[in-house]
Formats: structure tokens, sequence, C-alpha cells
């Protein structure tokens, strides 16, 4: 068990049988009344995201993911395919699983599968990933130096705002968690 008063962003947590990811939260100390913390959790099992408040020293329960180093291998009739890169051996994930992560994935690219007891619960992608551009508006030149952006789809399908400079075919690294544009890569 652990107290709310614990949370960190990235806490996995169980409530009511389901398991949760703390996603954000917030300790609240009104001038009147107790203390709470209003807190933003997502399920892992379906990716449903839930505001939900407890009372300051509340205890929850504490769910012990375990992280597997696996290989993406490719994409069959909606199934996602993925090697252990110990033993071997290969699972199977549906598209509803990984949906977001879908616009990271590449084949032959290394990814940590989460793991609830023996349920495979979804794909902890790194915090960057190396993408090509497929399409965008070709770039003007003395376009280098100013501040703008424009739409650039990615080899995944991804759709990044990217700089003037930027052209197809350049590859970019692309932050995972809100799909932003890095740099070049």
């Amino acid at each position: 068990m652990i107290s709310v008063n614990d949370f960190k962003t990235g806490l996995t947590i169980e409530i009511d049988g389901g398991l949760w990811k703390v996603v954000d939260f917030q300790h609240v100390k009104p001038g009147k009344g107790a203390a709470f913390v209003r807190s933003k959790l997502k399920n892992l099992r379906t990716g449903a995201v839930q505001e939900k408040t407890f009372r300051a020293g509340e205890k929850v329960g504490k769910a012990h993911i375990a992280n597997r180093k696996m290989q993406f291998l490719y994409e069959s009739a909606g199934a996602y395919v993925f090697m252990d890169t110990e033993n071997y051996e290969q699972i199977e994930l549906n598209a509803g699983q990984i949906e977001y992560e879908l616009n990271y994935l590449k084949e032959n690219m290394e990814v940590n599968i989460l793991m609830y007891e023996s349920e495979t619960i979804g794909v902890d992608l790194p915090n960057t990933v190396i993408l090509r551009v497929e399409e965008t508006e070709p770039g003007i030149k003395g376009d280098t130096a100013s501040g703008g952006s424009k739409p650039a789809k990615m080899e995944t399908g991804l759709m990044v705002n990217v700089p003037f400079f930027v052209n197809a075919d350049d590859m970019l690294i692309v932050n995972t968690t809100d799909g932003s544009y890095v740099s070049r890569a």
C-alpha cells in the first residue's frame, strides 16, 4: 500500500481491481476543510483518462509493473508482433492496446513491454525516436532562421510541425510524449 501523499507522475496503482498510471496530481490545502489530492489517472487496460480526488493520507495499492525488453517485428492483420530479445518468445498486441504508440513504432525498434503478473499491459516508448519525413512542403531558400513551422507527415503517419528548412526524406528526432519536433537526426 502507498499513501496518496507519495504520488509521483508515472506511478502505477491499483484501485478497485483496475490498473492506473498517475498522469498528473496536485496537493490541495484549502483554507477551510481537510487537505486532499486531486489526480488525473490513466487506465492501463483501456487507455481511458479519469480525474479522481483522494483524501490526504488515503492508502491505495501499488501495482508492480515489470519491463521486458522486446523488439517490434511486424504487423499482420491488425496484430502487432513483438519478440523478447533474450529468449526469442513472441507476443502479439492488438491495435487497441497500443493505439497511441503506433505513431512512433518502426520495424526492428526495441521497446519495453509493460507486464503485470502474466498480463501484457502496453508498450513503454523511449523519450525520443528517429523518424523519416515522408512528405512536406519544400523549404524556401532564406527560411532557415525564421521561427515559423509547417506540417510534415512522418513515415509512421504521424503529423509533426517542423521548421521551414526540413525537407522530405530528412531524418528527425521526435518527442514521444507530445509528438513535437526536437531536431534533425
